[in-house]
């Protein structure tokens, strides 16, 4: 049975909805590969809609104490690891990783059982790259291609189409998602007089930066606008000393939505990213920092697991538990009378 991942969401009630369901995406269309020679208009409607969506897709409220209490926060990073590893190795675009990563902590804070294992995380990785990927990529990997590297486990292609179909359902199948990265380009073509070397430096030192972001678990509790705000003022303050105007220009309709002290205290912990850069993820200053192995290499042996030994009922879907409530309570109504 093919499964379609084609899917038809509402942006909010933003005027923009009745033509199109991707605003952000007919703004690209209009000049593919290059936002920073489209109109200022339609980068901030862009911008806007942008901010107005992003809180629909960011994880449930206390998923950073859930992580903690869990004991979750090791097997969430090296997943993240994972996703990084493989965006370099399959080619991969840069929002088809911060994507995946936006699935895979909206499941779990969806999910907030207490039998996490392991093979859980990884088997949720995978379905999560691999849903991911046919949501961004013209020519998606195979299931096969996603597996041939760094997994302690392997999985059937059953198995992850039975994963993925449960991801999609627990996030309601909302997969446009907005995360630091969505704000990259609708930033960056504000600065008006940026010669082409140095948007390519503020470009990299930026992606560079919000991956790094995505491995620090206290920038969770911050919205994705806020993250990209501060990643753009610490790339200016490196790159562009002098760049109090340009911030002002970039920034000014997003960051009066947030407080100074918010403003200060996300600038402060992405500026650590800058003083403490995470030496895993970069390299010589380069995005591109695992190459594949070479097929002589031998790899360490993994696990197989096979579609009968997962069970994938322990992931209830958003909702199900006040369904129970309900109708118990419909049953202890019936038999009083």
């Amino acid at each position: 049975m093919e499964i379609s991942l084609l899917c038809d969401e509402l942006w909010l009630s933003n005027p923009a909805a009745e033509t199109c369901h991707e605003p952000t995406q007919c703004i690209l269309e209009k000049c593919p590969g290059d936002l920073f020679h489209i109109s200022k208009e339609d980068c901030e409607q862009a911008g806007v809609i942008c901010f107005e969506k992003e809180l629909s897709y960011t994880p449930e409220p206390g998923y950073l104490e859930y992580l903690h209490s869990s004991n979750l926060m090791e097997f969430r990073h090296k997943a993240i690891q994972w996703l990084f590893k493989s965006r370099s190795r399959l080619n991969l675009r840069f929002d088809t990783v911060f994507n995946a990563v936006n699935h895979l902590d909206r499941f779990i804070s969806l999910n907030q059982c207490h039998g996490w294992k392991y093979w859980m995380i990884e088997l949720l990785s995978v379905a999560c790259l691999s849903v991911a990927s046919k949501f961004s990529e013209t020519s998606p990997p195979l299931l096969q291609e996603i597996q041939l590297e760094d997994l302690e486990h392997w999985f059937e292609s059953s198995t992850i189409r039975r994963m993925e179909l449960t991801l999609l359902k627990n996030l309601g199948w909302h997969l446009g998602c907005v995360t630091p990265y969505s704000y990259l380009e609708l930033l960056l073509s504000k600065i008006e007089s940026l010669e082409s070397h140095l948007q390519n430096q503020l470009t990299t030192r930026f992606t560079q930066l919000l991956f790094g972001a995505l491995l620090d678990f206290k920038l969770l509790e911050y919205r994705p606008s806020l993250i990209a705000i501060s990643a753009l003022q610490c790339c200016l303050n490196e790159l562009m000393p002098s760049s109090c105007s340009h911030l002002a220009a970039a920034t000014t309709s997003l960051s009066n939505h947030f407080t100074k002290d918010d403003l200060q205290k996300c600038h402060m912990m992405m500026k650590s990213r800058v003083v403490e850069p995470l030496s895993d993820i970069l390299v010589s200053g380069k995005l591109e920092t695992w190459p594949s192995s070479p097929v002589t290499v031998l790899v360490k042996e993994r696990v197989d697991i096979y579609d009968s030994q997962v069970d994938l009922s322990i992931f209830k879907l958003p909702g199900s538990n006040i369904k129970i409530i309900e109708s118990s309570k419909k049953r202890k109504r019936q038999s009083e009378k």
